[in-house]
C-alpha cells in the first residue's frame, strides 16, 4: 500500500511538473490588497459640524488633503522653514537615497528574468612537453592559441520562483517609497509643530515678563505702604513670594525656547549655532477654518505607515512563492558558440568554430526537510505581516480619532481661556478706572494686571494647542503627498 501511495504521489508530481512546463505557472499565493475598513466614522459619537468658541473650524468629510498643507497657516516664515527643511534635512536625504537604492535593486533583480550572455577570450603561447601528447591537430609542441567564445545561460523559471522574487523586491521598493513618504510627513509636521511651539513659548514668555514687571511694581508699592504704616510685614512677604513665583516661570520658558530653536536648526539642516533667529509670533499664524476628514476606507490608502505595512504583506506573500518554487525542479538552458585557432585572423573560420547547447534539470532529493521548513517559515512570515498590517490600520484609526476629539475639546478649552482673559481684562480696566478716580490705591490695579498677564499665558497655551492639533490632523490623514503631481511623477519612475 505504501508503494502504491508513493507511486501515486510521484505520478501527481510528474503531472504537475508537466502541466507547469506547458503553462509556465507561477506557484504561491497571488497578492490581493486587503479590504479597507467598513467603518464610516472614527469616533463612537458623531463629531459636531464645527468646533465651538472663537475661530471655529469646520469638519469636511471626504475633502481632499492639500499636499502643501502647512501653507494653510498663512505664515511666510513657516513656509520658508518647510522649504529649507525639505532641501537640507539629512534624515530626508537618507530616506531618498534608500529609495533610490531599493529601485536599483529591483531593476537588478528584474534582469534575472532575461538570459545572461557573456563573452570570453583567451590568447596563449605555450610549449608542450614531448612526453605529453600534443594538444593541437598539427602535433606542434610549441604553439600560439587564440580562443573566443560567447556563452548564454537562461533559467526557464518554469514554476515562477524568479518572478516571485522580482515581485518581492518590487514590493520592497514600494515599502521603501512609503517609508520615504513617512519621513517626508514626519519632517514637515515636526517643523510645523516646532514653529508653533516656539511661537507659543515666545508669547508665554512675553506675558510672563509682563507679569513679573507687574509683581515687581506691586512689591515696591507694598514696601512704600509699609513705610507709611498702611501695610504689614506679612503683606510685603506675600508680595515678594508672588514675585519670586512669577520669576520662577521665566527660566524654564527660556530653556524651552532655546531647545525649540536648536530643534528647528536640526530639522532645517543647520548646526545649533546657526539656528533660525527670527521671532515667530503666534498671532502671525492663521488657524485653518476648514479641516478635511478622510473616510476610514480612504485613510488606509493614504497613510504611508499603513501603505508600508501593506507592501510588507506583499513582500511576504511573494516570498511564499519563492520558497515553494525552491522545492520544485529548476530547468536551465545553456549554450555557447565561438572559435579556436593558432592565428587570430582565422579564429572564426568554418573549420575552427565550435558550439554547444545543453539543458539542465536540478531537483533537490534530500535536504533533511530544510526547504519544507523554509516554506513554512515563509508562510509564518506572511501571517506575521498580515497581523502587523491589521495593527497598523487600527493604530491609524485610533490616531485619527484621538486627534479629532482633541480638536473639539481643545477648542472648548480655548473658548474658556478666551473668556477668562476677557474677564481678567474687564477687571483690569475697572481697577485702573477706580485708580484714576481715586477710589482705590494702586495695589488692586497691579493685582488685576498680574492676573491678566497670567490669563494671557493660559490663552497662548490654549491657542497653541489648537494649532498643534491641526498639524496632528494633517499628519494623521497622511499629509496629502498623493495630491502632489511632482511626487507622484517621481514615484512612477
Amino acid at each position: 500500500m505504501g508503494g502504491r501511495a508513493g507511486g501515486g504521489w510521484t505520478g501527481r508530481a510528474r503531472g504537475l511538473a508537466a502541466a507547469a512546463l506547458v503553462a509556465g505557472c507561477t506557484v504561491g499565493p497571488n497578492f490581493h490588497r486587503p479590504a479597507p475598513p467598513s467603518a464610516a466614522s472614527y469616533t463612537a459619537q458623531p463629531l459636531p459640524p464645527q468646533t465651538a468658541g472663537p475661530s471655529p473650524q469646520r469638519f469636511l468629510a471626504g475633502s481632499p488633503v492639500a499636499a502643501r498643507w502647512w501653507t494653510l497657516f498663512g505664515s511666510a516664515q513657516l513656509d520658508a522653514l518647510e522649504d529649507e527643511a525639505l532641501k537640507a534635512n539629512p534624515d530626508l536625504k537618507t530616506a531618498e537615497a534608500a529609495l533610490r537604492q531599493a529601485r536599483e535593486l529591483y531593476l537588478a533583480q528584474r534582469a534575472t528574468l532575461w538570459p545572461t550572455v557573456t563573452l570570453a577570450a583567451n590568447a596563449t603561447r605555450a610549449k608542450n612537453s614531448y612526453t605529453i601528447a600534443p594538444p593541437l591537430a598539427d602535433n606542434a609542441q610549441s604553439y600560439g592559441l587564440f580562443q573566443g567564445q560567447l556563452n548564454l545561460s537562461y533559467d526557464l523559471d518554469v514554476f515562477g520562483g524568479l518572478r516571485r522574487q522580482v515581485e518581492s523586491v518590487r514590493a520592497q521598493a514600494d515599502a521603501q517609497r512609503y517609508q520615504t513618504e513617512a519621513a517626508y510627513l514626519t519632517l514637515t509636521t515636526n517643523v510645523a509643530g516646532a514653529a508653533v511651539q516656539l511661537a507659543s513659548l515666545d508669547a508665554q514668555l512675553a506675558a510672563t515678563e509682563q507679569a513679573i514687571a507687574a509683581d515687581r511694581r506691586l512689591l515696591q508699592l507694598t514696601r512704600q505702604e509699609q513705610a507709611l504704616g498702611q501695610a504689614s510685614t506679612a503683606d510685603v512677604a506675600n508680595a515678594a513670594a508672588t514675585l519670586e513665583q512669577a520669576e520662577q516661570l521665566a527660566p524654564p520658558l527660556r530653556k524651552q525656547i532655546d531647545q525649540q530653536r536648536d530643534l528647528l536648526a536640526v530639522l532645517v539642516g543647520r548646526p545649533g549655532a546657526d539656528a533660525p533667529t527670527g521671532r515667530l509670533a503666534l498671532a502671525a499664524f492663521a488657524l485653518p477654518r476648514e479641516l478635511p476628514v478622510s473616510l476610514p476606507a480612504d485613510l488606509v490608502r493614504q497613510r504611508p505607515d499603513v501603505l508600508a505595512a501593506e507592501a510588507n504583506v506583499h513582500v511576504a506573500s511573494a516570498q511564499v512563492g519563492v520558497a515553494l518554487a525552491a522545492r520544485l525542479p529548476d530547468i536551465t538552458l545553456t549554450g555557447s558558440a565561438g572559435g579556436a585557432s593558432t592565428a587570430l585572423g582565422t579564429l572564426l573560420a568554418p573549420q575552427n568554430t565550435l558550439w554547444s547547447v545543453s539543458g539542465n534539470v536540478a531537483q533537490t532529493v534530500f535536504d533533511a526537510g530544510a526547504l519544507r521548513h523554509k516554506q513554512k517559515a515563509a508562510q509564518a512570515a506572511l501571517d506575521e505581516a498580515q497581523s502587523q498590517y491589521r495593527s497598523a490600520v487600527l493604530v491609524a484609526l485610533q490616531n485619527t480619532a484621538d486627534v479629532l476629539q482633541a480638536i473639539v475639546e481643545d477648542a472648548e478649552a480655548d473658548r474658556h481661556a478666551a473668556a477668562a482673559q476677557g474677564a481678567a481684562d474687564r477687571s483690569l480696566r475697572l481697577a485702573r478706572q477706580q485708580l484714576a478716580q481715586g477710589e482705590t490705591g494702586a495695589l488692586p490695579a497691579l493685582t488685576a494686571e498680574a492676573a491678566y498677564d497670567q490669563a494671557e499665558v493660559a490663552t497662548a497655551q490654549a491657542h497653541a494647542a489648537r494649532y498643534a492639533d491641526t498639524v496632528a490632523l494633517f499628519q494623521a490623514l497622511g499629509g496629502g503627498w498623493w495630491n502632489d503631481p511632482q511626487r507622484e511623477a517621481d514615484a512612477a519612475r
